[in-house]
């Protein structure tokens, strides 16, 4: 029986009547994209954008940030991708190493064909060497990591030894004898090891800001690639300090 008023009239309920709801209004609120997703590539460019990935990462970290997923996350994919194209950390490094030399071969060749007099044409070389590591020292310093890489694959051996060839055939022109890569008499190789332990040497100490007390030295405006003319120009004697 239901309850009356004083009046005799039913109750009402206190109970707010409830409001009806649409299907959609039910549903829970769709999530926003994630700010990070993976990007989409074509078949074959994955492997070229990781390894332009590891390069930005490791010019901007240094070798110690590099690693596989730090490469997958600068490039926006899954982290199994770098292991699916390189293997391992040594895989990608030494695929990045002949990227590299790719790079610095390309560097010095353009810079020799730039040349219109012998005496550039000598400079140019160990100019663009220096230039280069200055330029992308992180790249620089992997292709010198031997003990990081895998010269075996096919990629970073060709791309390593066209780099010494394109020394073998610098110091041959500077001769004015044909240098063959694959048998050197011991004054071409003294010549070719002389010619890249100066430069190396020069663009290491550079790097590890090591030459900066020689050119705070130097009259002013003296720059690092003006030092470094002055020691391929000079006179080589065969007089040492005792």
């Amino acid at each position: 029986m239901a309850k009356t008023d004083t009046k005799g009239e039913p109750a009402r309920s206190s109970r707010a009547p409830r409001k009806t709801t649409s299907t959609a209004a039910s549903r829970p609120p769709r999530r926003a994209p994630s700010a990070k997703t993976e990007t989409p590539y074509h078949h074959g460019a994955l492997r070229e954008a990781l390894l332009q990935a590891a390069e930005r990462v490791l010019e901007r970290d240094g070798l110690a940030g590099l690693t596989l997923r730090a490469v997958a996350r600068e490039a926006g994919v899954s982290h199994a991708a770098p292991t699916h194209h390189f293997g391992d950390l040594t895989g990608l490094l030494s695929e990045l190493a002949a990227v590299g030399f790719r790079q610095f071969n390309a560097a010095m060749a353009s810079s020799c064909n730039a040349a219109t007099t012998p005496l550039e044409r000598a400079l140019a070389r160990p100019k663009a060497y220096v230039a280069y590591a200055q330029a992308h020292p992180g790249m620089y310093g992997i292709m010198f990591r031997t003990e990081r890489l895998d010269y075996s694959r096919p990629s970073l051996h060709e791309a390593a030894e066209a780099s010494f060839a394109g020394l073998a055939n610098a110091i041959g022109m500077m001769r004015q004898e044909q240098i063959s890569g694959d048998a050197l008499t011991l004054n071409q190789g003294a010549a070719i090891a002389r010619a890249w332990s100066m430069v190396h040497g020069f663009t290491t100490l550079l790097l590890d800001g090591r030459l900066k007390d020689i050119l705070e030295r130097l009259p002013e405006g003296t720059t690092a690639e003006r030092l470094l003319e002055a020691m391929l120009t000079a006179p080589i004697t065969t007089k040492f300090p005792v």
